[in-house]
């Protein structure tokens, strides 16, 4: 077993050579990044991105990163390719062929395939002068100085280039479509990202309780509001109007000043103009002015008009925060 000490030195030497991989990738982004960039966006058509062993996993994410922000994206295994998967490319499909060495079996079966078909291919390759780079119409380079094994062998830095250089192009491709937070909403409706842009108040109020007292109420009916409603405050109601709130830290400020309890009502301990949001107020808007404020829970309000409560729990469960 190694020492403690060696375990960080072979932690960090990793990451260096990694780091280094990528900033190798800078003097690569060239004519041919930037007309790949230019024929996935002009076309109507799909990406197809192929590629065997650890390239081929690389392919996958780089299809999920294209598909969640706008560019129709297919994986295609190399080696599935040219036992029936091939039919995956349609006309004018672009094709993406990832691979280091740019000389595997399956990449030299599949090359002449795609180009018979009259498909765009571009090569992303560790090898400018592989068989891969020579075939393809375009060319993205991934050359690295050496893999972070110490051998020189595992697929390390290599995949980490690909990754990244992937990820460079996606993001071009989202800029190019003027892909915004709201395109990305579309795309992530069930995550949590995706609700930090589209879930708005007025989702979350009306399954919580709608505690209010008039300001006339004695301290035990104000007492039972909070209590039996579990958010924490309550609103003041007068005339169909919202006129105050009271929370608990309301109530707790008031024993300590040593008030009469049988005297007070809700009129004495309520906060005027209470913060109120409207219902369609985004929930992470809510969540921001919460924070800013220092409170877990904002009334929401239609002109004057008591609607209910949102309480920070709401925005937990949602996963906003």
């Amino acid at each position: 077993m190694k020492s403690n000490q060696e375990i960080v030195d072979f932690a960090l030497r990793t990451i260096d050579i990694e780091v280094a991989s990528i900033q190798g990738l800078k003097t690569f982004i060239d004519s041919d990044f930037v007309e790949a960039v230019k024929l996935i966006h002009f076309s109507e058509s799909r990406v197809i991105i192929s590629g065997i062993g650890k390239s081929a996993i690389v392919a996958q994410k780089i299809v999920a990163t294209l598909n969640s922000t706008g560019t129709p994206a297919v994986f295609m295994h190399a080696a599935d390719a040219i036992h029936g998967d091939l039919g995956i490319i349609q006309k004018n499909d672009t094709v993406i062929c990832i691979s280091k060495s740019g000389n595997t079996a399956e990449i030299k079966m599949l090359v002449p395939l795609i180009k018979s078909g009259g498909n765009k291919l571009v090569g992303m390759v560790g090898d400018i002068n592989s068989y891969l780079a020579k075939q393809a119409d375009l060319v993205l380079n991934t050359t690295v100085e050496k893999e972070a094994c110490p051998h020189n062998l595992a697929p390390t830095s290599s995949t980490t280039a690909q990754m990244a250089l992937g990820d460079a192009l996606a993001v071009c491709l989202l800029e190019c479509k003027g892909f915004t937070g709201s395109d990305f909403a579309k795309y992530h409706p069930g995550g949590a990202l995706g609700k930090r842009l589209y879930l708005r108040v007025s989702e979350l109020y009306p399954n919580n309780p709608k505690p209010l007292v008039k300001p006339s109420d004695p301290l035990s009916a104000v007492l039972m509001e909070i209590s039996s409603n579990r958010l924490g405050a309550t609103a003041v109601i007068e005339n169909n109007q919202l006129i105050g709130i009271i929370t608990d830290g309301d109530l707790r400020r008031m024993i300590e000043k040593g008030a009469n309890l049988l005297d007070v009502k809700a009129l004495d301990i309520m906060s005027k103009n209470p913060k109120t949001i409207p219902p369609s107020m985004m929930a992470v808007e809510a969540l921001q002015l919460m924070k800013s404020n220092n409170i877990t829970q904002l009334i929401i309000a239609d002109e004057g008009s008591y609607l209910g409560f949102v309480h920070l729990h709401d925005l937990l469960k949602e996963g906003i925060i």
